[in-house]
């Protein structure tokens, strides 16, 4: 279904285009085309008040995300009764810290982007990483994704939570 993406930051230059290409083809790969999703792009200062607001941490980060279904069990997709439930939340990008720790890593920014994004939509399908269980979890479902995403596009993605919960 939708996908709207919102640029609210001036402090990186974004080609939306190619984060909408990669976010419909992680929705296609993880059966969640039908469903509307919210991308919101944020420099550090709007992101952190977010975070200070909803986690109660006083920072910039990458990602928030704010499921519409509420509650899921670990990669559930959710199961609508109507057509107004096909949503599956909104994702915060925090696109100013992520631009700052692609550079730190020599990573191309992009491409952490897009595995922020898939990590987003993980947080909105249930999955979790506060403890070691759900780390492994959840990082698993990223690299699956991540190996179908590489082999349609050429792309050679890797989980960026790694040993870390």
């Amino acid at each position: 279904m939708t996908l709207v993406i919102r640029n609210l930051q001036g402090a990186v230059p974004l080609r939306r285009a190619r984060l909408r290409r990669d976010c419909q083809t992680l929705r296609q790969i993880l059966g969640l085309a039908r469903f509307d999703l919210g991308l919101i792009c944020m420099d550090d200062q709007r992101i952190r008040a977010l975070n200070r607001r909803y986690r109660r941490r006083d920072a910039a980060t990458d990602v928030l995300s704010f499921p519409f279904h509420q509650d899921l069990k670990a990669g559930d997709v959710p199961k609508p009764l109507h057509q107004d439930e096909y949503n599956l939340g909104d994702i915060f990008l925090g696109v100013e810290y992520i631009y700052r720790q692609s550079q730190a890593h020599g990573q191309d920014f992009y491409s952490v982007l897009t595995v922020t994004t898939l990590h987003g939509i993980c947080h909105l399908l249930g999955y979790r990483h506060s403890t070691e269980t759900e780390w492994k979890q959840m990082f698993q479902r990223e690299s699956n994704t991540l190996q179908l995403f590489n082999k349609l596009t050429g792309a050679s993605l890797q989980p960026l939570t790694q040993n870390n919960f």
